[in-house]
C-alpha cells in the first residue's frame, strides 16, 4: 500500500507538471518559440508514457495480478514503444536547436521558423508510430505457449519474448536494426551536436557569455542525461547477474521517474519558464481577489 500511494502520488504529480507545462506555453506569448514549442511535443510523450504504464501497474499492486488479453498487451507495448521513440526523437530535435541557437544565431530564426519545427514533430510522431507498428507485427508473428505469465509490471519487450515457444532471433535482429533510426542514430547525433555546442561555448570570450549560452542547454543535457542512462541501463546493459526485482525496478525509472522530473527540470532551472508560470498563475487567481 505504501508503494501504491507513492505511485498514484507520483503519477498525479507527472500529469499535473506535464499539463502545467502545456498549458502555459499555449497561454504565454514570451514562450511562442521553437525550443518551448519541442517542450511540449516532449510533455505530450511524457503523459502518453506513464499514462501507457502507471493506471495498469496501480490495478496489478492492489490485486496482486492482472489477467490481460493478448491484444490489450501488444496495445500497451505499441504505445509504450511509441511514447520512448517520439521521446528519443524529440530531444534530438531539441538538440538541433540549441545546436543552431549557439552555433549559428544569426540563421537560427531563418531555419527554424514554425512550419519547419511542425515538420520536425510530426516527422518524429510518424517515424515512432511506423517503427512500433513493424515491431508489433513481427512479435505477433511468434507463437506463444504454456503459462504466459509475465513477471512483471507491463508488456515489455524482453518479457514478452521470453513468453514465446518460437525462435525469436530473427524477431531480436529486425528489433535492433529498426532501433537504429529511432534510439542509435538520434542518440549519436545528440552526442556530435553538444560538441559542437561545448566547443562554441568554449570560444566565447566572456564569462559571463559562457554561462549563459550553457544554461539555455542545460536543461536539455540533464533530460537527455536522465533518460538515455536509465534506458541503456534497463536494455543495453547484460541482463545477468541482475535480480528480478532490478529488473522491474529499473524500467520504472524512466517510465516514472522521468515524465515527473522532466517538467521539475525546465520548470525551476528556465528563468523564462518561472516568469511565464507566475503570470499565469496571477491571471488564474485574478478572479478571487477581494477588493
Amino acid at each position: 500500500m505504501v508503494f501504491f500511494v507513492l505511485l498514484i502520488l507520483i503519477y498525479g504529480l507527472t500529469i499535473c507538471g506535464n499539463l502545467q507545462i502545456i498549458t502555459v506555453v499555449s497561454y504565454s506569448k514570451s514562450l511562442q518559440t521553437p525550443m518551448y514549442f519541442f517542450l511540449v511535443a516532449l510533455s505530450i510523450s511524457d503523459l502518453m508514457l506513464t499514462t501507457t504504464i502507471v493506471p495498469n501497474t496501480l490495478y496489478i499492486i492492489l490485486n496482486k495480478q492482472q489477467v490481460m488479453y493478448f491484444i490489450n498487451c501488444f496495445i500497451q507495448f505499441y504505445f509504450f514503444g511509441v511514447s520512448e521513440c517520439s521521446e528519443c526523437l524529440h530531444l534530438t530535435v531539441m538538440s538541433y536547436d540549441r545546436y543552431l541557437a549557439i552555433c549559428s544565431p544569426l540563421r537560427y530564426a531563418t531555419l527554424m521558423e514554425p512550419g519547419f519545427c511542425r515538420k520536425l514533430v510530426s516527422l518524429s510522431w510518424l517515424l515512432s508510430l511506423s517503427v512500433m507498428l513493424m515491431e508489433v507485427i513481427s512479435i505477433c508473428m511468434l507463437k506463444f505457449c504454456g503459462f504466459n505469465i509475465i513477471d512483471h509490471f507491463f508488456c515489455d519487450l524482453f518479457p514478452l519474448l521470453e513468453l514465446s515457444c518460437s525462435d525469436t532471433s530473427m524477431v531480436q535482429t529486425e528489433i535492433i536494426l529498426l532501433s537504429i533510426p529511432v534510439l542509435v542514430l538520434p542518440f549519436a547525433f545528440i552526442i556530435i551536436t553538444y560538441i559542437f555546442i561545448i566547443n562554441s561555448i568554449l570560444n566565447i570570450p566572456t564569462i559571463t557569455g559562457r554561462q549563459k549560452a550553457f544554461s539555455t542547454c542545460s536543461s536539455h543535457l540533464t533530460v537527455v542525461s536522465l533518460f538515455y542512462g536509465t534506458l541503456f541501463s534497463s536494455y543495453v546493459l547484460p541482463t545477468r547477474g541482475k535480480s528480478v526485482n532490478v529488473s522491474k525496478i529499473l524500467p520504472l525509472l524512466y517510465t516514472v521517474m522521468t515524465p515527473l522530473i522532466n517538467p521539475m527540470i525546465y520548470s525551476l532551472r528556465n528563468e523564462e519558464m518561472k516568469t511565464a508560470l507566475r503570470k499565469f498563475a496571477t491571471y488564474i487567481l485574478a478572479p478571487f481577489r477581494v477588493g
